[in-house]
């Protein structure tokens, strides 16, 4: 029998090979502008804890007084006996956040895809994808049976050529893109994609996991930011990035929201939200309610950074946010990187195929609220030493 799988054994090992095989590195503390990892203390440079939310004591509380009251779990699906007063509350306090009129959780971002977009489109219809879409999007479409048309990415003339062509062969169309690419770190051009939507009778859909948070005032996201309030139909989240927690939201139409509930297949057949994860997101929505001194501080963080990065004669692509990629090229040098910047005190892990395509490994720096200047300007000593050290800058 395990000669079946024999061939599992050969692709590892040509992962290995080829410098794209994942060695998984284990956190011994919370998460933090610096952190223990596999016993050592480094700098974090790698989580999506944008505003430092991980770990706030506000949210702490707010999990555990939750916990106190309701257990840990929901014990059933939200159709059946799983859905709370706690649920409810962040689902409204989310609406009112984003500025919509409906909002539904989920158990994460990724499920939020796969809830949407197959309750949205079926067979005989269309979905126009931005090429660089994240994985849970296109894992959503394949699901979704709908043919898929991929348009170039951030080009809104691209997607106009494929509406033309492709619009009228189908029942019902969807446009989505992420709204901030997360390996590249720039930003959907949602008002010109809106305006071509709008033109080609298509809904309209923005994941905008690493805009929440980020984005608009307060980080209220990419609809906010473009000023589109009451225009993009399905705003998708995730509540594990600059929220701090775990989770997924779909934020807009309220006819999408009632249609999710009775037809989103993680919302009818997997568990709620756990009672601390949801308690400890009303925390982090109340905390961005109450002022935009974390988002101020992140902004104000990533703008330092990212020209001192630069400076130092490092490629940062075509990052217009907190997400700093440092390009490399081949994912073998990237893993040296790496694994150099760690034995420096610095955790920043390398990405390479499938996560990029072929040739564009980099590391993916991510910026954060809870750095300080000081820690900013320690990374960026060590990421000189280390280019320099391995030819990457002069």
């Amino acid at each position: 029998m395990a000669e079946k799988l024999n061939w599992i054994r050969d692709e590892l090992q040509s992962l290995k090979d080829a410098g794209l095989y994942n060695r998984i590195r284990t956190l011994n503390s919370a998460q933090g502008a610096w952190l223990e990892v596999d016993g050592e203390r480094v700098l974090n440079f790698c989580s999506n804890n944008y505003l430092g939310l991980a770990n706030h004591p506000k949210l702490i509380q707010a999990a555990q007084e939750a916990t106190k009251s309701y257990g840990v779990g929901p014990a059933a699906v939200r159709t059946i006996a799983g859905t709370m007063d706690l649920h409810i509350q962040f689902e409204e306090r989310m609406a009112a956040f984003k500025k919509v009129d409906s909002a539904i959780s989920f158990q994460s971002g990724f499920n939020a895809n796969l809830a949407t977009i197959p309750a949205l489109v079926d067979k005989g219809d269309v979905i126009f994808s931005d090429e660089l879409n994240h994985a849970s999007i296109i894992d959503g479409c394949r699901l979704s049976r709908a043919q898929v048309v991929r348009f170039a990415h951030c080009d809104p003339g691209g997607l106009e050529l494929k509406l033309e062509k492709e619009r009228n062969n189908y029942r019902r169309a969807l446009v989505v893109t992420d709204g901030v690419f997360s390996m590249d770190g720039d930003i959907a051009p949602l008002d010109r994609l809106y305006e071509v939507s709008k033109e080609y009778n298509c809904a309209l859909m923005v994941d905008d996991a690493h805009g929440e948070g980020v984005l608009g005032r307060g980080g209220r996201g990419i609809v906010d930011h473009f000023n589109l309030h009451g225009k993009v139909d399905i705003e998708v989240g995730t509540l594990s990035k600059a929220f701090g927690v775990v989770g997924g939201v779909v934020a807009g139409n309220p006819l999408v929201v009632e249609w999710l509930r009775q037809r989103g297949r993680p919302f009818l057949f997997s568990s709620a939200m756990t009672v601390p994860d949801v308690a400890a997101c009303l925390a982090a929505v109340e905390l961005l309610e109450e002022s935009t001194e974390l988002v101020d501080k992140l902004w104000e963080n990533t703008r330092y950074f990212q020209s001192e990065i630069s400076i130092i004669g490092f490629d940062t692509g075509l990052t217009s946010t907190p997400i700093t990629p440092i390009m490399l090229g081949e994912a073998p040098l990237a893993q040296e990187f790496s694994a150099e910047l760690f034995k420096n005190g610095v955790f920043a892990m390398a990405i390479g195929f499938p996560t990029v395509p072929r040739g564009k490994a980099r590391i993916r720096v991510m910026i954060s609220a809870s750095h300080s200047i000081e820690d900013l300007d320690q990374g960026l000593e060590i990421f000189k030493q280390v280019g320099r050290q391995l030819g990457v800058i002069g």
